[in-house]
């Protein structure tokens, strides 16, 4: 990817990265979601799973700060399965990641990006599962390591991590304290997941890893602007914008695995 590309490239990958994160300050949530997914439309989508992790990593540190140092043991404690669980299904993730080619690997992303738009439609803001809904089950340590073990297998092949969010927000947490958790089991995840490209050699270059981290600035910057947007924009119109943004990436990404677009 970097050694092939010219200053237009990079002013585009740049561009999408302050938009993600622009996307996350202003809904919400969406980072990784919208970053992978339009990166995936200009470049290898193996690369842009892999691009967007540092990235990733840098937009929950900043928000994971917000955490005291009680509630981050606390959350530790109490998440540690389900942590532990999707730490060890991302790695699996990341290893099937590197034998996937590249169509069927774009037409995946664009299904989980459509799917992504029609669940969080019907629900607002996030899909939320009840406490009922789910069962006493998925409270469990076993109910943890499993909901973990899946949930990491996807996001680790693919940085879409909306069922863990899901999970999370039946346990009727405070905003703030939401949040954080949130950025915790990402830090957590992302922070393996760094190590674990290096060594399985998913980073097509050290170019690629460079800009990676290069990419962490603007993603960082792009989240404060969109939080200032915030203020200025109503709950609707953040969500007819993010999601009308997915839908057309969701749409592009089938067409281009089935060769249409």
């Amino acid at each position: 990817m970097i050694s092939a590309i010219g200053g237009t490239t990079i002013a585009a990958v740049t561009l999408v990265i302050v938009i993600a994160g622009a996307t996350n300050g202003l809904a919400g949530f969406g980072f990784a979601v919208v970053g992978t997914m339009v990166l995936a439309t200009m470049i290898d989508p193996a690369t842009a799973v892999v691009f967007m992790i540092v990235p990733i990593l840098a937009v929950n540190l900043s928000l994971v700060r917000d955490l005291s140092g009680k509630e981050l043991r606390t959350c530790s404690r109490r998440f540690g399965p389900l942590i532990g669980a999707a730490l060890v299904g991302t790695v699996v993730g990341m290893a099937v990641l590197s034998s996937i080619p590249s169509s069927p690997l774009r037409v995946g992303l664009g299904i989980l990006t459509l799917g992504f738009v029609a669940t969080a439609q019907r629900q607002i803001p996030l899909p939320e599962l009840s406490a009922g809904r789910m069962g006493t089950f998925s409270r469990t340590r076993a109910g943890m390591l499993g909901i973990g073990g899946i949930s990491g297998l996807l996001f680790g092949g693919t940085n879409v991590g909306i069922q863990l969010i899901a999970y999370l927000r039946s346990f009727d947490l405070s905003h703030g304290l939401f949040v954080g958790v949130v950025a915790l089991v990402f830090l957590g995840l992302n922070g393996i997941r760094v190590v674990v490209a290096g060594l399985l050699g998913l980073y097509p270059s050290p170019a690629v890893l460079l800009a990676s981290v290069v990419a962490a600035l603007p993603a960082v910057l792009g989240v404060a602007v969109g939080k200032r947007l915030r203020a200025t924009a109503s709950e609707r119109l953040r969500r007819l914008a993010v999601l009308g943004l997915l839908t057309v990436v969701g749409i592009r990404l089938v067409g281009g695995g089935v060769g249409v677009i």
